[in-house]
């Protein structure tokens, strides 16, 4: 099974970027079509973005579609997730996980990092 563990959050002001990474391990990586979800306080986890194996292909949500990018480096088994033109409805704990299948459901995704807190202040 696949491990992921997240980095890069941090608290930033309205209208920052931020870009954020998720470490894999296994030779697997590949196999894997990646996500990045988050979740607020007091709210549900949610699907932000979703990226292919080899990465031809995206989806994203609504709310971030034309601000963030999901990236991946099957090299360095990493994949990423750069938000620009943060707005304070972006804070959240943000959440690396990896499916067998080009997903935007929580169920889908069987492995998950521990997740890395983005603030945005106003």
């Amino acid at each position: 099974q696949i491990q992921l563990v997240e980095s890069g959050g941090g608290l930033v002001q309205a209208g920052d970027s931020l870009r954020l990474s998720c470490a894999a391990s296994g030779r697997t990586f590949s196999k894997y079509f990646m996500g990045w979800f988050r979740q607020a306080p007091g709210k549900e986890r949610e699907f932000v973005a979703v990226i292919s194996r080899f990465g031809v292909s995206t989806d994203y949500a609504d709310s971030v579609k034309g601000r963030f990018t999901i990236l991946r480096d099957n090299n360095k088994v990493m994949v990423y997730l750069q938000m620009n033109s943060l707005k304070p409805e972006d804070t959240a704990v943000y959440y690396c996980g990896a499916s067998q299948t080009f997903a935007t459901t929580i169920p889908a995704f069987g492995s998950w990092g521990q997740g890395t807190q983005v603030t945005v202040s106003s």
